[in-house]
């Protein structure tokens, strides 16, 4: 397995080995002592799958004060992921990494706590699925605007097809920094 870290410390992008023949291919999607190597958590509390037709975009979500970590990877199709550092202090808040991830890569994003993530289906239809570190906390969720212009997120859609509780969500600078977790440096 390879891992390689992106332009924001701590998300990182990984490449599992896939062992293939002419009967297709074995890989691991999960081994807590591999990634714990790389410094993720060896226990999840939550395994997410989601369906999505061509130009649906999720997100960008968060959660707190119960952050969730997560483990992204698509199993069919492909979609354009995102992740947004939305900590107050930290060196590179406000800024954003967007890596293609598809079930022919095979890769695997690392999305830390204190960032905000989501990501939008390229393909005719998508199997995205997610491990979180937390459980899901309907009272703790939030989100900011997909096209927030200060964040400038280069979307590979321009008229997506959004959630109404997505379509609502406002831009990072007039989220109140209370229901942001801070930088811890």
């Amino acid at each position: 397995m390879q891992c390689c870290e992106t332009s924001l410390p701590g998300v990182r992008l990984f490449k599992p080995e896939a062992f293939a023949d002419k009967r297709g291919f074995f890989m691991e999607t999960w081994n807590a002592s591999r990634y714990s190597e790389h410094g993720l958590p060896t226990l999840f509390a939550q395994d997410n799958l989601s369906f999505s037709y061509r130009g649906v975009l999720r997100g960008l979500h968060y959660q707190l004060p119960n952050p969730q970590a997560k483990l992204v990877y698509v199993l069919q199709g492909s979609v354009f992921d995102v992740a947004v550092d939305i900590r107050p202090g930290s060196p590179t808040f406000g800024r954003w990494v967007g890596i293609t991830l598809s079930a022919e890569n095979r890769w695997q994003l690392y999305i830390p706590e204190g960032f905000a993530h989501g990501f939008c289906v390229l393909s005719d239809t998508a199997l995205f699925a997610y491990k979180c570190s937390s459980l899901y906390s309907p009272h703790d969720e939030g989100g900011v605007a997909w096209n927030d212009e200060d964040l400038g997120i280069a979307w590979p859609i321009a008229e997506p097809t959004l959630s109404p509780k997505d379509e609502k969500y406002p831009r990072l600078k007039d989220i109140p920094l209370d229901r942001l977790r801070k930088y811890k440096g």
